[in-house]
């Protein structure tokens, strides 16, 4: 049978264990001890127990009020006739095709005897195209006042009516220089 080792342990070891009575007071210094322990665990505890309550609250508030803020900034989005109506909206797309064809017949017709004729109709329609841009404004100002409507129908016809004359003032050129251009026939 196989020696006991345990028992080999305890007798290898004996004389060095300390089997003295503890001194007096020896529990009480032992419980202190485990008592400040205790304290101090509890407190990392409260430590570890960061509260982050009032530090979220104060994030939350500091975003909303950035959010009120921009939204108050922001710019109203620009209304123009097409985000009146349906009906507004092909009148808009309407004149806008009827512009741009208009446009290319005058640049069709450019020539050194029309150049100076056709860059101020383009600078009448500049003028009337800024004119529009603030009509757009107030249109959004007015939340979409009549007035304004009405004003902005108009502003369109113009530019078609300066593009429509100076198509018509070209064409006058034009005869003129063939009919100066032509033979005269006296007899």
């Amino acid at each position: 049978m196989e020696k006991d080792t345990i028992k080999d342990l305890f007798e290898g070891l004996k004389g060095e264990f300390d089997i003295n009575e503890p001194k007096s007071g020896h529990e009480n210094r032992f419980l202190d001890k485990l008592n400040a322990t205790d304290i101090a665990s509890v407190e990392t505890k409260k430590i570890i127990n960061f509260n982050w309550k009032p530090f979220i609250a104060i994030a939350a508030s500091v975003i909303i009020c950035l959010g009120v803020f921009t939204t108050m900034n922001a710019q109203p989005e620009v209304m123009d006739l097409a985000s009146v109506s349906p009906e507004m909206s092909q009148t808009q797309d309407f004149f806008t095709t009827t512009i741009n064809a208009e446009l290319k017949k005058l640049n069709n017709e450019r020539s050194p005897l029309t150049e100076q004729v056709i860059i101020d109709a383009l600078n009448r329609i500049e003028l009337l195209e800024k004119d529009y841009q603030k009509l757009k404004t107030d249109l959004t100002e007015s939340n979409k006042d009549q007035r304004v409507i009405y004003a902005m129908i108009s502003n369109f016809q113009n530019r078609i009516d300066v593009l429509n004359t100076v198509l018509e003032q070209i064409e006058t050129i034009k005869e003129l220089k063939t009919n100066n251009d032509e033979p005269k026939n006296t007899l």
